[in-house]
């Protein structure tokens, strides 16, 4: 993405310590990037131009008090978050919340902050790491409840801030071969294969979210970009 100053481009990136965040922060890294990286967990990158910060993105407090420490980025790519299932019958309420307070809610208190500076400088990117499941699957309503208000505030922010330099877009990934796939929370509800035969690799998600971040796509905006391996298909 251009810069109207010399300095080079700057992207926040939650979850950037495991699976498609990390995959995304060492892509961005190696395009030349600046990186700041939220995670609760500790840091895996040591790169130059990464600065990771540890904030618990489930903390309201936590995160305005990183934002207030934080440097002006051009770019916020929301990946953070995990998934617990259940059917219907055995829903726990206590995980939904959680997941809406990761997944929805720590993104509108960082876009709330950070996009508003994007729009006055004319320019800026958000990307925020959806699911496939958002479009709905057994065993999985919560998760896919909040993957799919992901889309619908994604597509709703672009409205506002589309003649205004800034694109807002969901990138949508089918199973995704992370550590997620093993995490016994979720082991009610089996990862499927999409039909191409494997599971998707982060690196082909951190390559679509990078070209969302370029001057390249400054034309696409409030768009769910699925990468699925042929699992969107007719069946």
């Amino acid at each position: 993405m251009p810069n109207k100053s010399s300095a080079p481009s700057h992207a926040l990136v939650t979850g950037s310590s495991s699976g498609i965040g990390l995959a995304i922060a060492r892509h961005l890294l190696a395009q030349g990037w600046q990186v700041s990286g939220w995670d609760l967990s500790a840091p895996v990158l040591t790169e130059p131009g990464f600065t990771p910060v540890q904030v618990d993105l489930m903390d309201t407090t936590a995160i305005n008090s990183a934002l207030h420490a934080q440097a002006p980025v051009t770019a916020l790519v929301h990946s953070a978050g995990w998934m617990r299932t259940a059917p219907l019958d055995s829903l726990d309420l206590a995980a939904g919340e959680a997941m809406w307070r990761l997944h929805v809610q720590s993104a509108t208190q960082i876009a709330q902050a950070l996009v508003p500076t994007m729009t006055a400088r004319g320019q800026g990117r958000v990307v925020l790491i959806g699911s496939r499941v958002a479009q709905g699957l057994a065993g999985r309503s919560q998760y896919a409840a909040v993957k799919a208000a992901l889309i619908a505030m994604a597509r709703s922010w672009a409205m506002e801030v589309a003649a205004k330099g800034v694109t807002i877009n969901v990138v949508s990934p089918a199973a995704t071969q992370t550590t997620m796939l093993s995490d016994p929370a979720r082991s009610g509800s089996a990862p499927q294969l999409p039909p191409i035969g494997r599971f998707i690799d982060p690196a082909e998600v951190a390559a679509l979210v990078a070209f969302l971040l370029s001057s390249q796509a400054s034309a696409i905006t409030g768009q769910d970009l699925q990468i699925c391996g042929g699992a969107s298909l007719p069946r």
